[in-house]
């Protein structure tokens, strides 16, 4: 008999994790190991039961999804990440798989979608929704100056804009990230210079502009 998939689910809302857990153990070659309602619990666990694919949103309090799986490629660049969000937009997805993510696929997707992005990302393949893997291609057709300008920041610098916009002090940044204060400061000046902008009003618009978040 094939041993069946092993996943981690790690989404903060309890009702999405009932769901999602309903499913996967309704699933014959799909066993759910652990689940977590956050990035750090999230961590542990995955350091415990190395499943073989990681389901993880990308929003949520404390160590947010990007921040989990720059933890994780950090301690194992095979681990096999499968995003599933609310925030469906190309520059999210983009963020995601350059942190490491194999797989994207939005909360609104269908159940078989689901199922099939675990299978194909358990073999190590990239699955991403497929609005999604088109509007990722448009842009990437894109001329230079329409592209997205979050697309300058490093992902260190764009975690630290997702936690500003999210209201987050430089010390919550720090303690997130697990970076000195100083640290965020000297991050935050040279997102703000390449973005062009003067100060974090202007920085809230331009996510809410470009769907980082919600307006």
């Amino acid at each position: 008999m094939t041993k069946p998939i092993t996943i981690l689910l790690i989404d903060d809302h309890p009702v999405v994790r009932t769901g999602y857990r309903r499913l996967l153990e309704s699933t014959s070659d799909m066993s759910l190991v652990a689940e977590a309602e956050g990035g750090a619990e999230g961590y542990q666990l995955w350091q415990e039961h190395k499943p073989d694919v990681i389901i993880l949103d990308l929003n949520m309090p404390g160590v947010c999804g990007f921040e989990t799986i720059h933890r994780i490629m950090g301690n194992d660049p095979t681990a096999r990440i499968l995003v599933f969000s609310m925030l469906n937009n190309v520059t999210m997805v983009h963020r995601a798989l350059k942190a490491g993510a194999i797989g994207f696929i939005s909360k609104q997707s269908g159940i078989g979608e689901m199922i099939h992005a675990v299978r194909q990302v358990s073999m190590g393949k990239t699955y991403i929704e497929s609005e999604l893997a088109t509007a990722l291609a448009m842009h990437a057709t894109r001329k230079e100056n329409h592209e997205n300008p979050f697309d300058l920041l490093t992902k260190r610098e764009f975690q630290i804009v997702k936690l500003i916009v999210e209201g987050s002090s430089n010390i919550e940044i720090a303690d997130k990230i697990s970076i000195s204060p100083k640290t965020v400061s000297v991050h935050y000046l040279n997102l703000m210079r390449k973005l062009d902008l003067q100060n974090t009003t202007q920085l809230i618009r331009l996510a809410i502009n470009h769907n980082i978040i919600d307006g």
